[in-house]
């Protein structure tokens, strides 16, 4: 059990926590939400023991393993082989190890013993599992560590923390630089966990898939909720709109008395009864707001559409050095696409992208594209390419000499960089921040193709909503890779597979990819042929207006199931007869309603 009671949490000045309290069972695993800056990882500092608290009391037991993936490899394991590396994370394996190399004959028996008590012999198949699901080959076993990518360091980092025994888990964002496929084994893996888990994502499904509880920072408190995101997320939204009717009410309330004490306190028949409401006013205690996450939103611009295909391929390759990584792709895209681009880390996205953006020239077929046609393409390396001693509004003036200041500051308004932060050092910007900087960079253009590779990295859960309804706004082709699933499931229409060094699309739903990635076989439809790739724009594909409205009824359908479900729940527990027949005729207005949304849905269907 872990028990915070009352605590609070500096850093200088600034308050994170306020007499906090909350209280995580053994074998939980809970998800840490909150808007960025709001102190879920100084939190997870404190939980750790590299943060004192102010005051309050923390209650963890001291015997209790903490497993978390460390920042940084130290110089001298860069030359280590990436399994010896994470064998090393188990420092007990490693103590017994080495004492069992210089230990007496007589000592022996002991060391065995305590070896095969942590299991010591599995040890290096049990490593390799892990490194193979986080996407390390047979090959890589041997390598040295320094032979590795930042991105690929932090998952031996990862694959430590896997690896070493623990009775608590730390993971913050643990996603963030994982393929999808990396992240449905990792899901699988947490799942069967035995110890506490505490998790820090933004990445919805990942919580709904791993979580059985949420810790949300609100205000400077913390509050417990049961269940996964999805949970989280309805309670939360009916606390919000329960204490609101709550506040409104209360403020009538006290309209209402205070209207009778100016009316009546200096007449005499009545001033008793003034006096008596003035009390009630002054002991009546303001209902607090629930504190809310800070909504986000921007906007890509308006386009002029072009006419389909924006872009043609026929027997296309592309590659580095004189050899292909993809090649004998036949694909087209139109004007209203959404297309996801599937497949795992190395397979090839990232060529597919620069070559359609012309960041890669094609080293055989043809690539045919409107001529009139811009794209914009964001690469989550580019924010290393920022000039940090400039400030948003100087970097935009830089590739915009020609538009006064105003101009330039409703640009980066419309994606969140408003006021003080376009004129903040961008090296003093946060992560989500400077994200949002390349949005507005992309866009200046007007593209009428927007290319997005892994935008999410750094944007917490509010921004990935704006990201999605900013896409679903937007009236050009747009073509993603991201490792968050419920942002593909928001607003990709298409899926291509990046696989076997080709592209083509993908037969299948994102729900079949998945279950694809969780058995051994590549993820092909089985027992069918390839779907071949067609050569010509399709004359039948619904409008992109049509498919953002088929959206937009199924997500009120799922709401007025939801409400269904929680009227349900209370004939349950309601006695009073009176009240029944309330809930009676709501639940039934609520069916029509329903009834209602379905026929619309199935019209809005029936040409799809």
């Amino acid at each position: 059990m872990i028990k915070l009671e009352n605590i609070t949490v500096q850093i200088a000045s600034k308050i994170l926590l306020e007499n906090a309290s909350a209280q995580i069972p053994d074998g939980s695993k809970i998800g840490i939400l909150g808007a960025n800056g709001c102190g879920k990882t100084t939190l997870f500092k404190v939980l750790k023991g590299e943060h004192d608290i102010n005051t309050g009391e923390l209650l963890i037991s001291k015997k209790q393993l903490k497993a978390f993936a460390e920042q940084e490899i130290k110089e001298e394991d860069l030359h280590k082989p990436i399994l010896e590396y994470v064998l090393g994370k188990d420092k007990r394996l490693t103590e017994l190890r080495q004492r069992e190399q210089t230990a007496a004959p007589e000592e022996l028996p002991e060391i065995m013993e305590q070896l095969l008590q942590i299991d010591a012999y599995s040890a290096e198949s049990r490593t390799a599992e892990i490194l193979a699901g986080l996407g390390f080959n047979q090959e890589d076993l041997t390598r040295p560590v320094k032979d590795f990518s930042g991105g690929w360091q932090m998952r031996l980092n990862l694959a430590g923390a896997l690896f070493q025994p623990s009775d608590i888990l730390f993971l913050d964002e643990p996603t963030n630089h994982l393929d999808l496929e990396t992240i449905v084994w990792l899901e699988s893996y947490l799942q069967k966990y035995g110890g506490t888990l505490l998790l820090i994502s933004h990445d919805r499904d990942f919580l709904n898939n791993v979580c059985s509880g949420i810790l949300h920072f609100e205000g400077k408190k913390l509050v417990q909720y049961s269940g996964n995101y999805d949970n989280f997320a309805r309670q939360y939204a009916e606390k919000i709109e329960l204490v609101g009717k709550q506040i409104k009410k209360q403020a009538e309330r006290k309209a209402h008395l205070q209207s009778y004490v100016d009316r009546f306190r200096y007449k005499a028949s009545k001033a008793r009864q003034a006096q008596s409401r003035l009390k009630m006013l002054e002991k009546m205690e303001d209902i607090d707001e629930v504190a809310r996450d800070k909504e986000s939103r921007f906007t890509f611009p308006e386009i002029k559409p072009l006419p389909s295909p924006l872009i043609k391929l026929e027997n296309a390759a592309a590659g580095y050095n004189g050899t292909p990584v993809l090649k004998k792709m036949n694909l087209y895209l139109n004007q209203d696409d959404r297309i996801a681009l599937l497949g795992k880390n190395g397979n090839g996205k990232s060529t597919f992208v620069k070559m359609l953006s012309g960041h890669l020239p094609l080293m055989d077929g043809t690539m045919a594209k409107s001529a009139k046609l811009k794209i914009g393409y964001f690469n989550q390396n580019q924010t290393e390419e920022l000039p940090l001693e400039q400030t948003p509004t100087e970097y935009m003036q830089s590739l915009l000499p020609d538009k006064p200041e105003k101009i330039i500051r409703a640009h980066l308004g419309a994606f969140g960089l408003e006021q003080e932060k376009a004129v903040t050092k961008i090296a003093e910007l946060s992560g989500g921040e400077k994200t949002r900087l390349l949005f507005a960079r992309i866009s200046i253009d007007t593209p009428e193709l927007l290319i997005f590779d892994e935008p999410t990295n750094h944007l917490d859960m509010a921004g990935r909503a704006a990201l999605a309804d900013a896409i679903n706004a937007y009236h050009g082709a747009v073509i993603l890779i991201s490792h968050d699933f419920h942002l593909l499931e928001m607003v990709a229409d298409d899926l291509w597979l990046v696989n076997n060094h080709t592209c083509k699309p993908f037969d299948g739903s994102l729900e079949d990819y998945r279950r694809f990635l969780l058995t051994p076989s590549e993820p092909e439809k089985p027992k069918t042929e390839p779907k071949p790739a067609p050569q010509q724009p399709k004359s039948t594909k619904p409008s992109r207006k049509d498919r953002v409205a088929i959206r937009e009824v199924e997500q009120t359908l799922a709401k007025l199931e939801q409400q269904k479900e929680t009227l349900l729940t209370q004939f349950a527990t309601v006695t009073d007869g009176q009240k029944i027949a309330s809930l009676q005729k709501e639940l039934h207005a609520l069916e029509q309603q329903i009834t209602a949304t379905e026929e619309q849905w199935l019209e809005l269907s029936a040409d799809m």
